[in-house]
């Protein structure tokens, strides 16, 4: 389990305090307004921003004193960060060893992940020669290939066509179930977040307002949720 337990971050024009549980093997979407403070929980959480006070823990493991890289954690923006001199099977296996000298457990590692992700075909392609769906799929296989047990994802399918966005949502559904991995997923589209997530919690204004399973979407209780969705 992933918690936060009234994790601060304090800045001159606004304070953030978070608190949330995320359980193996689920997807917790975050839902709310441009602003709110979304992306900013996953900075927190994968330590590339100050934390003021509160705790983070993963199975009960401290996390605040680690850096980045020493955290359990895998992170996918909405900009992929591919390497575009690099082909797709280096892109993923540079999660795995930045000096690309890969074991042959790596290697095979590479190779199983592009095939649950459905680009072994793509792997001496390059990133500029793939469409934006199969870009979003080599960093997803990048991710993948590091087994880190907590997965963040800010708004990693938001550029994609309704179709292909949704395609590749259920395919990090599967992946969850199939790792039991726990996923915090920024959107901005309620309907991915009815589609895909096991529990859903809404932020406003640096705090989370309303947190429960898919029928929060459907009973809203603050006014601020139901502004949100349109009510």
């Amino acid at each position: 389990m992933l918690q936060l337990n009234n994790l601060c971050s304090r800045y001159p024009e606004q304070e953030l305090c978070f608190t949330l549980a995320a359980n193996a093997g689920e997807v917790t979407a975050l839902i709310g307004p441009s602003g709110a403070g979304k992306s900013t929980l996953l900075a927190m959480v994968g330590g590339f921003t100050k934390i003021d006070s509160g705790q983070l823990l993963h199975d009960d493991q401290d996390l605040l004193p680690l850096t980045p890289a020493r955290r359990p954690i895998t992170t996918l923006f909405q900009d992929n960060n591919l390497f575009w001199h690099m082909t797709v099977y280096q892109n993923i296996a540079i999660g795995l060893a930045p000096s690309l000298r890969l074991t042959p457990e790596q290697q095979a590692r590479v190779q199983q992940v592009a095939s649950q992700v459905g680009i072994e075909a793509l792997l001496n392609r390059k990133p500029a020669s793939l469409s934006g769906g199969q870009q979003q799929r080599v960093g997803l296989a990048r991710c993948l290939a590091r087994r880190q047990p907590v997965l963040l994802l800010d708004e990693p399918f938001s550029a994609l066509d309704p179709a292909l966005r949704f395609e590749l949502l259920e395919l990090l559904r599967n992946q969850t179930d199939r790792l039991q991995l726990t996923v915090l997923l920024v959107t901005h589209h309620p309907e991915e977040a009815a589609r895909v997530a096991d529990n859903i919690a809404f932020v406003h204004d640096g705090r989370i307002l309303e947190q429960g399973k898919r029928e929060l979407l459907s009973a809203p209780q603050t006014k601020e949720l139901k502004a949100y969705l349109g009510r």
